[in-house]
């Protein structure tokens, strides 16, 4: 600890203070312990990072090294370690928090357990402001028997789609919900948004509301509800919601046109992109918001891919400098306004790329698998052994308790602001 600085948890709470009044303060917040014990309790924002991930994922999650950066544990070495080894590799202004989180909760700070919980308290947090619809799995089951006129698309990733689904459902990963949704419905169709548990389903089905979708519910507590109901899932199922052709393209380009004019999303052309890209005291993300085989396809060189429902569902994952900008690029702008409208409520600088880019020669290919193995690789292991029924059927029920709390620690808590457009 004598080689490493020092911050105490006032003055990082005054950092946070100025995080929420945007006075220009950058903070990327590490919590340098294993994902088992970060998942316990931690700083809200605090990105989990331990030393054996370091090389593999800082410079993608942290990728200015003069950004400010606070390393914190629960009173180990752990802190000490990782601020050391960000400095071996050349961030310049690494510190520890002081006291570690047992600190930071002495002097007043709230301590959340759980993951990607930013999102997730938003996730909530949307659905209590603008009150999104909900129908049960019981309902859903009902309708499906009845034969009602509806479309159940799954937000989650094809990959988790494939595993186990609502019967029915269609993949649609949440950041292509908008593009694609327009051509499935007629004025008498509803559409149901299922997720596994609850923020992906909330925030799909309100980013169809917010783009003009009336008959749009969420399915509550997502493919866990229906377990929970007793009712029976699919597995293996790989049917995906279409690219639209032209006249559903039109209908997403004007409803995303109506959010970015009602959240104020900009955009940039690329050379403002490049201007801030080499900035030395400005962090900027620039991240693909589309599905990975089209990333893989051909992106623009520095850009990470980050797909749109995934990247306002686990902000923590890969936005971890706050304060910082953050670029959204795709084909057609759609995809990108939405996260960025969400991002932009969530209190990030987030900007749209014009997307003229797309026919350039010089496109990079390939993807990120390493990245992505990389970042699953440190998810703690599930609460539950999915064998066990009467186990799993409690260790759902508890996240779903605890997913729906959040917004009573919001309550209490004087250093995080979401504000909604």
């Amino acid at each position: 600890m004598a080689d490493v600085r020092a911050v105490t948890a006032a003055e990082l709470m005054e950092r946070h203070r100025g995080l929420l009044r945007r006075d220009g303060t950058e903070l990327a917040l590490v919590d340098a312990r294993e994902p088992t014990e970060f998942t316990r309790r931690h700083l809200l924002y605090a990105a989990n990072l331990p030393l054996s991930h370091v090389g593999l994922e800082v410079a993608a999650r942290i990728p200015r090294p003069g950004a400010p950066v606070v390393v914190c544990d629960d009173g180990g070495d752990e802190a000490a370690a990782v601020a050391l080894e960000l400095t071996v590799l050349g961030y310049t202004d690494t510190a520890v928090l002081d006291g570690g989180i047992d600190a930071w909760a002495a002097a007043g700070g709230e301590l959340y357990s759980g993951i990607n919980v930013p999102s997730k308290l938003f996730g909530e947090l949307v659905e209590g402001h603008f009150g999104t619809p909900h129908v049960t799995a019981e309902e859903l089951s009902g309708w499906l028997v009845d034969g009602r006129d509806l479309v159940v698309v799954d937000s989650r990733t094809r990959r988790e789609f494939n595993r186990m689904s609502i019967p029915t459902g269609r993949s649609c990963p949440g950041g292509e919900l908008v593009r694609r949704v327009h051509e499935l419905v007629d004025d008498g169709t509803t559409v149901v948004v299922n997720c596994a548990g609850r923020t992906r389903s909330i925030m799909g089905a309100q980013s169809l509301r917010s783009a003009g979708l009336e008959r749009v519910v969420a399915l509550k507590d997502g493919t866990m509800g229906w377990e929970l109901a007793g009712l029976q899932l699919e597995h293996g199922c790989d049917e995906l919601v279409p690219e639209p052709g032209v006249g559903g393209r039109q209908q997403a380009l004007a409803a995303a046109g109506a959010v970015a004019e009602r959240c104020g999303v900009r955009t940039i052309d690329r050379d403002q992109l490049g201007v801030w890209l080499t900035e030395s005291d400005r962090t900027t993300y620039f991240m693909d918001v589309r599905t990975p085989g089209d990333y893989a396809a051909g992106h623009l060189a520095g850009a990470l891919c980050a797909p749109g429902g995934q990247l306002v569902q686990a902000t923590d994952e890969y936005l971890v400098t706050r304060g910082a900008r953050v670029v959204l690029a795709d084909h057609d702008s759609i995809g990108a306004t939405m996260s960025a409208s969400w991002l932009i409520q969530m209190g990030w600088d987030a900007w749209v790329l014009e997307p003229d880019w797309l026919d350039e020669p010089g496109l990079v290919t390939g993807g990120n698998d390493d990245a992505e193995a990389a970042r699953r690789s440190r998810q703690p292991p599930l609460p539950h052994d999915p064998e066990d029924a009467e186990v799993a059927r409690a260790a759902m029920q508890a996240y779903l308790d605890w997913e729906v709390a959040l917004p009573d620690q919001y309550a209490r808590d004087d250093l995080v602001e979401f504000q909604f457009c």
